[in-house]
């Protein structure tokens, strides 16, 4: 059994090879629960060899031609989709996502690097007036240096790809650490840069603990910027690790996303979309609608139709082309969602459908939907981050806004309506970084991405999310000689 396991590595200094640490993790499928890969750690001398390799690195790619940097970019996002059946099932495999939503996530993963290798070409200053004459004076951009990420398991291929490409096309050389849980993703990934030629130490990537690597990255004086996306609690560590070295931190951090639907939608149209999005990759994504607030006249029906949806939905073995919600990704995210369910039902919320394990093996967990849920209950103040939806009616508008930004979460919001008026009243009185008016798609590679509060600093994606790896020099030339 052993011998058929696949055998991750590590990309370190332009070399695939095996970490040098002492332990060894499984992989496994969640579909059946069963290990498919070994992974070896990196010892603290890979992470080390893996930022001087991104230092040693920076300044010659730095000055890399724009043009050059962008056809490389070009050339990686063809290698990705040359790639797409093998990184597609391993995100199937690993992930649990169905494999049908998987070749999207590839197709998505090259759009990144497309868009960065147009975006790289755009690194615009500027000129400002003298104020004497003959001097002048100028912003030049500049890559702000060796950058440290850090990436989750739930998009393994766009996550990762959002982050080298961006790093990549702003001129910075990179050292990422992307989930031990789906490892062969992010490696299809590098694979297709690598292949692209691009230079050795640029892009590493390393796999191991996560605190001790991120306690050693963000030591290490080489790295001058911090990219991480993760749960909450563990990105304000991050941040203020990085504070202690000055260190730019963009962190794309929880959610608990609200849905306002208002009573001159479309029900039946709106509710099938909306059960459609809150199951896609179980629910494991952090823009994931979560609750649901819906205005009274509607409420009743809407919440059957939606529950109908989600009653329907099949559910089973990601790479069944027919399925369309896999499992979660692992033991304790099951555990964490039932607990949720458990505590709703403690306080007298009724469970519509779902909340059972529809297979045995694997961590499967039937689409649920809770209707009349409290505040006091935990999953109406923890992100579920699972197949979990809860409802609620509303009287106003002002209402719905109100019970919308009442968590110190400000990622993705969503709201439905046919009037412009409401829909500006909405998309203003939101309090969130991404607000989707009738809409689901919360994140393009072109469109700014991050959230407020407790959801994270900065932006990743579209001109904002670019700058994130860019620093300004004034530079002022006068007339004194």
């Amino acid at each position: 059994m052993q011998s058929e396991l696949t055998r991750y590595e590590q990309y370190i200094n332009g070399e695939f090879r095996s970490g040098r640490g002492t332990f060894v993790a499984d992989v496994l499928n969640p579909s059946t629960g069963l290990p498919i890969g070994t992974l070896p750690h990196a010892s603290e001398a890979d992470v080390k060899e893996a930022v001087d390799a991104a230092a040693q690195a920076f300044p010659s790619w730095k000055n890399v031609g724009v043009l050059e940097r962008s056809n490389l970019l070009r050339t990686i996002a063809s290698n990705i989709r040359a790639r797409r059946p093998e990184i597609s099932v391993a995100i199937a495999t690993e992930l649990g996502k169905p494999i049908v939503e998987a070749r999207k996530e590839v197709e998505v993963a090259a759009e990144m690097f497309d868009w960065a290798a147009e975006e790289a070409r755009r690194a615009y200053g500027r000129i400002i007036p003298s104020r004497t004459l003959g001097g002048f004076q100028y912003a030049q951009v500049e890559p702000i240096g060796p950058v440290a990420a850090f990436a989750g398991w739930n998009a393994p291929a766009i996550t990762p790809s959002r982050k080298i490409s961006g790093a990549l096309a702003a001129g910075c050389t990179i050292v990422i650490k992307p989930s031990e849980e789906t490892p062969g993703v992010a490696l299809g990934i590098v694979r297709a840069a690598a292949d692209a030629g691009l230079p050795a130490g640029v892009l590493s990537v390393v796999f191991g603990d996560p605190a001790a690597i991120a306690d050693q990255l963000l030591a290490a004086p080489e790295i001058r910027m911090v990219s991480f996306t993760g749960a909450t609690s563990v990105g304000k560590q991050i941040g203020e690790k990085a504070a202690r070295t000055m260190k730019r931190a963009t962190l794309e951090l929880g959610g608990h996303a609200p849905v306002i639907v208002c009573d001159d939608v479309d029900v039946a149209k709106v509710a099938k979309a909306a059960a459609l999005t809150k199951f896609r990759n179980s629910g494991q994504v952090c823009t994931s609608p979560t609750r649901f607030y819906v205005q009274e006249g509607i409420y009743e029906n809407f919440l059957k139709a939606f529950s109908s949806v989600a009653a329907e939905l099949r559910v089973g073995n990601s790479m069944d082309e027919c399925v369309q919600m896999g499992p979660v990704k692992n033991k304790r995210r099951r555990e964490a969602v039932e607990r949720l369910i458990d505590d709703a039902r403690s306080q007298g919320v009724a469970v519509v459908s779902g909340g059972t394990r529809p297979h045995e093996g694997g961590f499967f967990l039937s689409p649920t939907v809770l209707r009349d849920f409290r505040d006091e209950c935990l999953a109406a103040n923890e992100e579920p981050f699972g197949p979990l939806a809860m409802f609620r009616p509303f009287d106003s508008i002002d209402n719905a806004i109100s019970m919308a930004n009442r968590l110190p979460f400000g990622l993705a919001s969503y709201a439905f309506t046919r009037d412009v008026a409401r829909a500006r009243d909405l998309s203003d009185g939101i309090d969130s970084g991404v607000v989707c008016i009738n809409e689901w798609q919360a994140s393009l590679p072109e469109t700014p991405f991050g959230g407020v509060k407790d959801s994270g600093l900065g932006s990743e994606g579209g001109i904002e999310g670019l700058r994130e790896f860019q620093r300004t020099k004034c530079v002022r030339n006068g007339t004194i000689l």
